[in-house]
């Protein structure tokens, strides 16, 4: 039975490691946090812009959006400027989307409600470049490599576990 139980500490202590190197690795940022994705006070149109440059995002982060009876939509800049919702390249009315951010640069957003771009509820998000070392597959995948490495150990931990 020891030799059992010390696989068991040994797993659980990388399965630990690797939830924490999910967190370093991937972050998740809700936006307005809990204002959500809603219409701006006239006299704070700049709201969401004002979130997204206080914060740091990375290629591989997320960023939620919560809000009723709403939408949101990922958009060229030249939509954004105009807020011109007819041709997004993303769209969601879910009330709660999650987005990945797959790549460095600019990413704009509006919502795809009736005049509600027009009233400010817009938000361009900046990803940061990464620099050369860190330019492969792997660095903009770190979430997905993390749940692979749990789902290894749970498996290994099944395997051995219930083979005695």
């Amino acid at each position: 039975m020891a030799p059992k139980f010390n696989l068991l500490a040994i797993m659980i202590t990388i399965f630990v490691f690797l939830q924490l190197q999910k967190h370093v690795y991937c972050s998740e940022f809700e936006v307005g946090e809990r204002k959500g994705w809603v219409v701006p006070p006239a006299n704070n149109t700049e709201m969401h812009n004002q979130w997204a440059s206080k914060l740091r995002f990375k290629v591989g982060d997320t960023i939620r959006f919560k809000y009723k009876k709403d939408s949101v939509m990922e958009v060229s800049k030249e939509n954004y400027k105009e807020c011109n919702s007819n041709r997004p390249n993303f769209f969601s009315n879910t009330g709660n989307t999650m987005y990945t951010l797959d790549r460095s640069g600019f990413f704009y957003f509006i919502s795809g409600a009736t005049g509600h771009c027009e009233k400010g509820q817009r938000m361009i998000v900046w990803v940061m470049a990464q620099d050369a070392s860190h330019r492969t597959s792997l660095a903009s995948n770190n979430c997905a490599f993390f749940s692979f490495g749990l789902f290894l150990i749970i498996f290994a931990f099944q395997f051995v576990y219930f083979q005695g």
